[in-house]
């Protein structure tokens, strides 16, 4: 997709804010109109909305109750329709989806708060990806795919274990200051 700098996204301070990573995700995803997609850990809303202009069914959920109400607010905002729930990775989802999308918390960093969540990937940078991986037979329509942007400060064996078995393409990366950004298509393996 191409980003759209016309979408208008409110912020909260308590809510992770559009950054890098979030271009860098949009512009990397490419979606199709009719495409079921799941985007956890929504934040402000702006992969949701995005997803939602090209016209796909969008399922937004987040463990931040803030996020979930300001993704509601900029999704009216900018006349698209969300279903937007709370959710902790798929604990408030139902259904099966195309495309799971996930700007997960990568930074190795172990800090607490609701707000650290939209970062702190803990020491290894993994976060909730086990979960995101492990959950995902039950919410991937068959052929369906996890989009996720990872960093070069992750553990890169950690990251390289939890994805042995799995389908693993690079959608898009962009080298920033002190790190490396990839967005990773991940299929399950046939």
């Amino acid at each position: 997709m191409k980003y759209d700098p016309s979408i208008e996204i409110a912020s909260d301070p308590e809510v992770y804010p559009p950054s890098d990573d979030s271009r860098l995700l949009i512009e990397s995803l490419e979606v199709r109109p009719g495409e079921k997609v799941l985007e956890v850990g929504c934040g402000s809303g702006v992969v949701s909305i995005h997803c939602a202009k090209a016209k796909c069914f969008v399922t937004a959920g987040d463990i931040n109750l803030r996020a979930v109400e300001l993704t509601r607010r900029n999704a009216r905002r900018n006349r698209v329709r969300i279903d937007v729930v709370e959710t902790d990775v798929y604990s408030g989802v139902n259904g099966r989806f195309d495309t799971v999308v996930f700007n997960l918390p990568y930074l190795p960093v172990d800090e607490e708060g609701l707000l650290a969540k939209a970062w702190s990937g803990g020491p290894d940078g993994l976060g909730p990806l086990p979960e995101l991986l492990s959950g995902s037979a039950d919410h991937l329509e068959e052929g369906g795919r996890i989009v996720i942007v990872v960093s070069s400060l992750m553990e890169p064996r950690a990251l390289e274990d939890i994805l042995e078995g799995w389908d693993v393409s690079t959608l898009g990366e962009e080298k920033l200051f002190f790190e490396r950004l990839s967005v990773l298509e991940i299929r399950p393996r046939a």
